[in-house]
């Protein structure tokens, strides 16, 4: 590639690097100079213009990363089209992020002008989230350096997303005089959640004495059923022969770790049990914060085999205690006194799951899910309350009559949920704080649970994500700070702002909400139960 300023006369077929704006003429940067492009800048009084003049051994950007894609192994992955030297790539469902690390540094090794950039390995992932994307830097690359990054890449699977397998998991926690039943009650709440957030099952629980011999056989009977057991001890672990650790060997099991460099977590046993893993969790998975049992309930869950190494590699990384930081923000503006929050309210979608009826039409009290949801936020103080129409808009328009909120049109709602909050940015004022991202369908939530996140973000001077929580999992609604709105239009196809939210450079402040965070109406059964009707008819 031939880059620098080039006369006129020879810039045909060159690329613009440079936007160019003369009189009436623009021209976008990367665009292919024709001739009658040449005509409009002569008569413009240009006689150079910066640009690249591709050679035959070069590529030009869209086919190189095209090229790149088509020679990379991947699996549960699909990739995007080729724009501007850039091809995104997603998962195909939710699970665990997979990828050659020494195999992406080797490519991003073979020349600057090509770039991969991946998620890190054993990320979780929700379906259409983006884990990695090829891009070429400039505006052509050499046919040589793709032909050696397609050789770094025969035989070797580059990334890949291992989809959550609907485990089917037996739960066991033994116990003491000193053991209330509320805690184990609590217990198996957070570990049905955070089982069913990975697509699983609890199926049974068993609750034997805190000893080994009852302990043995607990697990005997259920790991017969399920494709794992997690044992919680009524104590602590202190010795490699202490009642669990033991009770797994009674029960004709191995032991194969005791411990694990994560804190908090370093509790954990790892075993097995006629090929299937077993797990002793550590007493800081009775909460629902994250700590070491995540990590390893992920992978098994995923199918990811776990080892005594992998868990010895999982020191660096491995403190997530809470600890002070000092933040960085993003934003230089100062906080204001009480920042001002919109509500965006999120009712685009094609209620694929209701069978024919759309959901948001549905009545309780005689009053459409749409319209009780958008009164709902009115009468939390959204300033203002922006409703986000596609599917059905002209007849969610007119459920929402007479109410003081703007209407605001996604016409690329069947494309998913991404372009709903771009939607939503859009037409939130410049003097607004943060948004509110309402799902139109909870109709558990209240005026007081909206207002309560409200004055959280408010408090924390509008500079910090809040978001409902159930039972410390997170849930909706999720208030964004001005400082990510720009990257909300980063995000595509069926996915919201979550990737965004947690990656850790912005504060998150959770308000729990109880299980109103956590009820949305996707089945008809589902709304019948949280006590609406269909006004329409089931396909």
């Amino acid at each position: 590639m031939i880059f620098g300023e080039i006369p006129i006369e020879d810039a045909l077929g060159a690329v613009l690097a440079h936007s160019t704006h003369v009189r009436n003429v623009k021209l976008k940067k990367g665009h292919v100079l024709k001739e009658h492009d040449l005509g409009q800048l002569r008569e413009a009084g240009v006689t150079h213009v910066i640009a690249a003049r591709l050679q035959d051994a070069d590529l030009e950007e869209n086919e190189a990363a095209k090229r790149i894609t088509e020679a990379l192994q991947w699996s549960g992955v699909r990739a995007g089209p080729a724009s501007t030297g850039r091809v995104n790539c997603y998962a195909e469902t939710a699970g665990l992020f997979t990828v050659d690390a020494d195999l992406i540094n080797a490519v991003n090794a073979v020349d600057p002008s090509v770039t991969i950039a991946t998620l890190k390995a054993f990320d979780r992932v929700e379906q259409q989230q983006m884990v990695a994307t090829i891009k070429i830097i400039p505006f052509a690359v050499p046919v040589s350096v793709i032909d050696r990054i397609a050789e770094l890449a025969r035989g070797h699977t580059a990334f890949g997303v291992r989809g959550f397998a609907g485990s089917r998991i037996g739960l066991i926690q033994t116990t003491l005089a000193s053991i209330k039943p509320t805690v184990l009650d609590k217990t198996r709440r957070v570990i049905e959640a955070r089982i069913a957030a990975n697509h699983g099952v609890v199926t049974s629980e068993l609750r034997p004495p805190h000893a080994s011999k009852p302990l043995a056989e607990a697990i005997r009977k259920l790991q017969k059923a399920n494709d794992f057991v997690v044992v919680f001890g009524a104590s602590a672990v202190v010795d490699q022969d202490d009642i669990v650790p033991a009770a797994i060997r009674e029960a004709g099991g191995a032991v194969n770790h005791i411990g694990m460099p994560v804190d908090p977590g370093n509790l954990l046993i790892l075993g097995e049990l006629d090929e299937k893993p077993l797990i002793g969790a550590p007493g800081c998975a009775r909460s629902p914060k994250e700590n070491g049992f995540d990590w390893v309930l992920d992978r098994l869950m995923a199918n990811v085999p776990v080892t005594k190494s992998d868990i010895v590699a999982m020191g660096v990384g491995g403190l997530l205690m809470e600890i002070p930081t000092r933040p960085q923000p993003r934003d230089p503006r100062p906080p204001t006194a009480r920042p001002d929050v919109a509500i965006a309210l999120l009712a685009a979608g094609q209620s694929t799951r209701m069978m024919g009826p759309n959901k948001l039409l549905a009545t309780f009290d005689d009053v459409p899910l749409i319209r009780r949801s958008a009164q709902t936020a009115i009468e939390a103080g959204g300033r203002p309350v922006v409703a986000v129409l596609g599917h059905m808009a002209e007849q969610c328009s007119a459920a929402l009559d007479g109410l003081n909120v703007v209407i605001a049109l996604n016409k690329d709602y069947a494309s998913g949920l991404a372009s709903s909050l771009q939607t939503a940015i859009r037409n939130v004022p410049s003097s607004s704080d943060g948004v509110m991202m309402l799902l139109a369908d909870m109709p558990a939530l209240s005026v007081t649970d909206l207002q309560a996140m409200i004055r959280r973000f408010q408090s924390a001077g509008g500079q910090s994500v809040v978001r409902a929580t159930f039972e410390g999992k997170r849930g909706n609604p999720v208030i964004l700070p001005r400082i990510l709105f720009n990257e909300v239009f980063s995000l595509a196809g069926d996915v919201g702002a979550r990737h965004l939210i947690e990656r850790g450079d912005i504060p998150v402040i959770d308000v729990e909400l109880g299980e109103a965070a956590a009820l949305d109406v996707d089945t008809p059964d589902m709304l019948h139960r949280a006590g609406g009707t269909i006004t329409e008819p089931i396909r």
